[in-house]
């Protein structure tokens, strides 16, 4: 292995680490649900954008289909059939925002977000329709997957923005 591929390897390992930490703060935040799914979301948006960008599309690809699962085991989704579109809508944001990126980074990472909370809003829109679920749970599902995604995915993409300008200095 070259001395490049560690580099990537360890910095991927680290916002990894970074990010399965951030999911599990939401336990220690004696806040509201929807509070703590905003800080979380944020806090995971940002390590994916801060990811693509410092070490590429793939380990990040790996990243955001690993956060949906710990969040799966957290309990935090209700059924595991929920990690798919999860992962799905993490893997296009990366995808918009590591294309986007080198022509307008506020552009890219607002169309970023509106991508994947739109896939999210419509793929759990049209998958609560297809199961036996709680109206209660399936209604604040939706109502997650909705704003609350858009806004996430805008503060996590606007703290990587700072934190990639910081660290490459430092790199």
């Amino acid at each position: 292995m070259r001395k490049d591929s560690y580099k990537v390897m360890v910095r991927a390992a680290l916002l990894l680490a970074l990010t399965l930490l951030f999911q599990w703060s939401r336990f220690l935040l004696p806040v509201p649900p929807v509070f703590s799914t905003l800080v979380t979301g944020t806090l995971v948006n940002a390590c994916l954008a801060i990811a693509v960008e410092l070490v590429g599309l793939s380990p990040t690809a790996v990243i955001s289909i690993i956060a949906p699962v710990v969040a799966y085991t957290q309990g935090m989704l209700p059924l595991p059939v929920f990690i798919i579109p999860i992962a799905l809508a993490n893997f296009l944001y990366i995808v918009v925002l590591r294309t986007g990126i080198h022509w307008n980074r506020l552009l890219a990472i607002g169309t970023a977000a509106i991508v994947k909370s739109a896939v999210l809003y419509l793929v759990f829109a049209w998958l609560l329709t297809l199961i036996n679920i709680n109206p209660k749970v399936a209604a604040g599902v939706l109502f997650i997957m909705s704003w609350p995604q858009l806004f996430t995915a805008i503060a996590g993409g606007s703290i990587a923005l700072v934190v990639v300008k910081r660290i490459k200095y430092l790199i």
